[in-house]
């Protein structure tokens, strides 16, 4: 049983990827608003974690993973993909690069998947990766004030995001570049879980529970795997290009789908913030289609009550909907009642058009034009 549950005024999470966390600790948007005015800690030990050791962890994972990291540091971390032929993504993992190991970290349910993936891919190469989700546990320290709470903790400071440093007695502190004007993750021995969340407590951080973590992620239009993707999703589709893909680096699985829409133009969908009329009792859930006109156009992904915008969700968004469109609707009527609700996109969150013609489409249209004129 998850010891922080023993909590007074815990109550937990039932269903979903987080069923078995702290879903909030009596008032999720108080708990909110501490992440957005202050600093909260939230538990997110359900994060799986792989450890790879070895002296040729980085180029042998340069070579597997969709992002540049055969040159990255001892302190540094970032994030990746593991794609499929398709170039649809198959895993993401936040990478932490601390002594002479590289820590992945991913979403409950996926770690299994992916170790079995990377022992196919050994051959000769001198790592060993294993299972470590029973050695650390993973906490988020969310909020403004969060270098003050891990200083007054006794945790190093990391200064840009991504950077991070191991914790005397074991674990490492990562920082994130969101939710939140300034997020940390604190990887602690498993066992210690309930004993650093004490401590960071009393460095002043409020507790939250994952409802504040999840609507301040939503807000960051941070998409998490499984929940706002499918098993057609393309890294373009999500924001994850620069963030998760370098585009400069080839010899990947899937890397030639993403050097073709990079070059030719633009994925079919996009990630955006719906804004929704549905109440709290009655929310949308992952999978729900977008509507319009009856037509489904898109799909929901992570449906939650903000403590400013209201009721917001995640969607994936076919690029031809115009985002200005008033007869977006978003839900089905099922056997648990009607879920369908009126939705519009926050024209914030829409990606910015470029003026910039892809250079693969450019090429064609000037070879076209040359054959023309032959």
């Amino acid at each position: 049983m998850n010891p922080l549950l023993t909590l007074p005024r815990v109550v937990a999470a039932e269903d979903g990827p987080d069923a078995g966390l702290p879903a909030h600790h009596g008032d999720p948007l108080a708990e909110q608003r501490a992440m957005d005015r202050s600093a909260a800690v939230v538990d997110r030990s359900n994060r799986e974690v792989i450890a790879v050791p070895g002296e040729d962890r980085l180029t042998w994972l340069h070579l597997l993973l969709s992002q540049h990291v055969s040159e990255l540091p001892p302190g540094a971390g970032t994030e990746a993909l593991v794609l499929d032929l398709n170039g649809r993504v198959e895993y993401h993992a936040v990478l932490a690069h601390t002594d002479d190991t590289v820590w992945l970290d991913m979403e409950p349910g996926t770690a299994e998947g992916l170790l079995d993936y990377l022992e196919k891919m050994r051959f000769w190469s001198k790592v060993a990766p294993r299972a470590a989700t029973d050695e650390l546990a993973l906490l988020s320290v969310v909020g403004p004030s969060t270098p003050e709470v891990l200083a007054k903790a006794g945790v190093p400071v990391p200064a840009q995001p991504y950077d991070c440093a191991a914790l005397p007695g074991g674990g490492l502190v990562r920082r994130m570049p969101g939710p939140g004007r300034y997020a940390a993750d604190v990887l602690v021995p498993r066992a210690e879980v309930l004993a650093w969340w004490t401590r960071l407590r009393g460095a002043g951080a409020a507790a939250a529970g994952v409802m504040a973590y999840e609507a301040l992620r939503v807000e960051a239009l941070r998409p998490r795997l499984g929940v706002d993707t499918d098993e057609k999703t393309i890294p373009h589709e999500v924001g994850w290009i620069g963030k998760a893909v370098h585009l400069a680096k080839g010899c990947y699985r899937g890397q030639e789908t993403v050097a073709r829409v990079a070059n030719l133009g633009r994925p079919p969908r996009q990630l955006v913030l719906l804004h929704t009329e549905s109440g709290d009792d009655d929310p949308l859930r992952p999978g729900d289609p977008v509507l319009l006109g009856g037509r489904t156009v898109g799909r929901v992904g992570t449906a939650v009550l903000h403590h400013e915008l209201g009721g917001v969700a995640l969607a994936l968004l076919k690029r031809s909907v115009p985002v200005d469109s008033p007869d977006l609707t978003a839900g089905l009527a099922d056997d648990s009642g009607d879920r369908s609700t009126g939705v519009r996109v926050d024209p914030s969150s829409v990606p910015p058009p470029s003026n910039e013609e892809p250079a693969g489409r450019a090429a064609q249209a000037k070879t076209r034009a040359r054959s023309v004129r032959r």
